[in-house]
């Protein structure tokens, strides 16, 4: 007479895959706490009018709007007569627009060499861009000064503490890895289409124009926004280029409610930080399908 065999629980496909889901959903809501308690720490220190991360706490003891109305010189014992910040933030958008346009201007064109031309030096420009982009951007901060020092003697305009200057060291610094992404999804687009165009009698910037660059819409959406990301986040670049507190941008701005030795205004600048972080949340949230398909779109050669 043959023994049964129990079935075992531990090795049962049902109890595996029960497993691998609870595991999944700990590592799933570890995730994200830690991703949003530093965003939930900011609100709360916002509403905190205690002003004081010593004794902060994620449910504040002192909950009110003081720290809006004295980032908006509503208070008349906190206002920053000097300090304005609806000037730091249009400030940071401007640049930040005018520089990612520009740039991807610049980008998409030269990307479109790099794709479709052949000429000598190509691959070795190509090459030398990608080594650049090793190097730490603050191995140049001393020679983006002179230059932009220098600059200024010459054209006042692209100087120091002008934002046409700022612009011009943005778009010198993000024009190599945008390139390589640009070129990358460029080559999957098949060469068919600049043939068509050259058999209707197209010269290359119409082909470029009219035919790729509607096609092109996805990747520029993604340069775009981390184009923009990156320069209304900078901060180093933008403090030692802009002297004057009506050029600063925003992140420069709030530096400034926590420069003081014994006077540091955190809540007022957890307020700015968080209104000023509404730009880019609403820039994600709009575009965000546009993001994952340029992302992707490019990963792999057709």
């Amino acid at each position: 007479m043959s023994k049964q065999i129990q079935p075992n629980l531990f090795g049962s496909q049902k109890f595996q895959k029960k497993l691998s889901v609870a595991i999944r959903l700990v590592i799933a809501v570890f995730l994200i706490l830690f991703a949003i308690f530093p965003v939930l720490w900011i609100i709360s220190a916002s509403f905190d009018n205690s002003n004081s991360l010593a004794t902060q706490s994620l449910i504040p003891a002192q909950a009110g709007l003081k720290n809006y109305q004295r980032l908006f010189n509503m208070d008349p014992n906190f206002a920053f007569s000097d300090l304005s910040y609806w000037r730091w933030l249009f400030n940071s958008v401007k640049v930040s627009g005018i520089s990612t346009l520009l740039s991807l201007a610049l980008t998409t064109m030269a990307a479109y060499a790099f794709s479709r031309l052949r000429f000598a030096g190509r691959v070795t420009l190509l090459k030398a861009i990608l080594l650049i982009q090793v190097f730490p951007n603050l191995l140049a901060l001393i020679a983006i000064y002179v230059i932009i020092f220098q600059f200024g003697e010459i054209i006042p305009a692209l100087g120091l503490n002008t934002h046409a200057g700022l612009i011009m060291v943005y778009l010198g610094g993000s024009m190599g890895m945008n390139i390589w992404l640009m070129k990358g999804f460029l080559d999957t687009i098949p060469r068919a289409i600049d043939e068509s165009g050259m058999v209707d009698g197209a010269s290359n910037f119409q082909i470029f124009w009219g035919l790729l660059l509607p096609l092109l819409r996805p990747i520029l959406v993604v340069i775009g926004i981390l184009s923009f990301i990156g320069t209304y986040g900078d901060f180093i670049l933008a403090r030692i280029l802009l002297t004057d507190v009506n050029q600063y941008t925003l992140m420069v701005g709030l530096q400034i409610f926590t420069a003081g030795q014994f006077d540091k205004k955190w809540g007022v600048f957890a307020a700015g930080a968080l209104l000023g972080a509404l730009p880019v949340m609403i820039t994600y949230l709009t575009l965000q399908d546009q993001i994952a398909g340029g992302l992707t779109a490019g990963a792999v050669k057709e």
